[in-house]
């Protein structure tokens, strides 16, 4: 089964309407220092393609709810670096939208703008994730990902298309990306809705924030070690966190973009995720 419902780590703190996702790939190359899918997916950022993807697609489809939303993707990018080759996200937007069916979408690269012809036809909101708009910091963090400015360039041109469009300011790292959140924030003051949420680290992206940011990690462990643990992820300390959520909340309601939080126990509305944007 490809198209499965959502909440892979059952997280107490999950606020997400129900949906649907859908991982087009296994693995993702855009190789995240902080990512969590290299805890359960072996060779997780190496990207592999899925046999008989759409031939099993297509008959899940068939039978699919249409009242409810397919997320792409979350295990996943919808748009690796590969995907510019294979183009196997662009024909899986052609049968969504041959069944009808409605779509959140979400990513790190620009390559969607190839696929605007399709979106603008589909039932779908677009979002890409920034973490700063510092292009060496990105770089750092997001290593095989688009730069910050291309993945913001191809979402005004999916706005300017009529396509529902959001963003996430994700993680929020303390000391290090917040420090840049009000650049961020204000590049991104054309989008209907950005979600936050703050670092949340599990065992294995720890051992590689210590290891690729060693004087960042000395002054954020002890913050850590104070914190909860939460479904598998090390929370900040709560009080840490609140006040970090009320600050980008103010910030980003104050531009009258609404506001939501991802698995932070805080507020969002209308949707933490930008699922209210998909049209009916």
């Amino acid at each position: 089964m490809y198209i499965r419902s959502f909440d892979p780590w059952k997280s107490k703190l999950c606020t997400c309407p129900f949906k649907y996702t859908l991982n087009i790939y296994t693995g993702c190359d855009h190789a995240c220092v902080y990512c969590y899918i290299t805890s359960y997916i072996p060779k997780a950022f190496k990207v592999r393609t899925k046999e008989n993807l759409f031939l099993y697609l297509e008959k899940e489809l068939r039978s699919f709810d249409k009242r409810f939303i397919i997320a792409l993707s979350y295990s996943s990018d919808p748009y690796p670096t590969i995907d510019k080759e294979l183009k196997i996200t662009r024909k899986v937007l052609k049968l969504l939208q041959r069944y009808d069916v409605r779509c959140l979408i979400l990513t790190k690269s620009n390559l969607f703008e190839r696929d605007l012809d399709i979106l603008k036809g589909l039932k779908c909101a677009v979002g890409i994730t920034i973490t700063t708009v510092d292009k060496k910091k990105a770089k750092l963090l997001e290593p095989n990902a688009p730069s910050p400015s291309e993945r913001i360039k191809a979402l005004k041109k999916a706005k300017e298309e009529g396509i529902p469009i959001y963003a996430r300011i994700d993680p929020i790292i303390p000391f290090y990306t917040w420090k840049d959140f009000d650049k961020t924030l204000k590049a991104l003051d054309f989008v209907s809705h950005i979600t936050v949420s703050t670092l949340k680290l599990r065992a294995d992206s720890w051992k590689r924030m210590e290891a690729k940011f060693p004087a960042l990690m000395e002054r954020l462990s002890p913050l850590y070690k104070k914190g909860e643990k939460i479904a598998g992820y090390y929370y900040l300390p709560k009080e840490i966190r609140f006040k970090i959520l009320r600050e980008a909340r103010e910030k980003i309601e104050g531009m009258g973009i609404t506001f939501g939080s991802c698995r932070e126990g805080y507020y969002s509305y209308p949707s933490c995720d930008g699922s209210h944007l998909v049209p009916p």
